[in-house]
């Protein structure tokens, strides 16, 4: 599959999670022979998990299929930029690129906010990728939230 082929997946993962009344945000995790080892999207609201978002979602179950806690060579395709809790798993499974689409000035933790992997404690830095599809990631959030506004 080819990296718009992988948001295109994440994006249906977003919009899923937007129509249970999560945040719309989706993730997919790809293994480094290219094969989808794991899609998610937010399930915060459903679950009542604060740490319930796409990016850890794809990742414990990635890490469950390859039975490992390191994720070496794998890529995360991401609708929206990870936060400070998501860069940090990000790091610590050694993911090797991260593709995501909009920026979060509010709560990224990437290029905003705490901007994690310019922190010199930050063990593992991955390629990073944004405004990947950025167009149609960010209007997934602001239709979500003007949507949400006016219910």
């Amino acid at each position: 599959m080819w990296r718009n082929a992988w948001m295109d997946l994440a994006l249906q993962a977003a919009k899923a999670a937007g129509d249970e009344g999560d945040v719309p945000v989706g993730a997919v995790l790809v293994s480094p022979t290219g094969q989808s080892l794991a899609v998610a999207g937010n399930r915060v609201e459903r679950d009542h998990d604060p740490t319930a978002h796409a990016e850890i979602l794809a990742i414990r179950q990635a890490a469950l299929k390859l039975r490992t806690s390191r994720l070496v060579g794998c890529d995360l395709y991401v609708t929206l930029e990870p936060c400070a809790m998501c860069a940090q798993a990000i790091a610590f499974a050694r993911i090797r690129r991260l593709y995501y689409g909009a920026s979060d000035p509010k709560g990224g933790g990437v290029m905003y906010g705490a901007r994690l992997f310019s922190q010199p404690t930050c063990h593992h830095r991955p390629e990073i990728y944004d405004g990947f599809q950025e167009q149609a990631c960010t209007q997934l959030l602001r239709n979500f939230f003007t949507n949400l506004r006016e219910t």
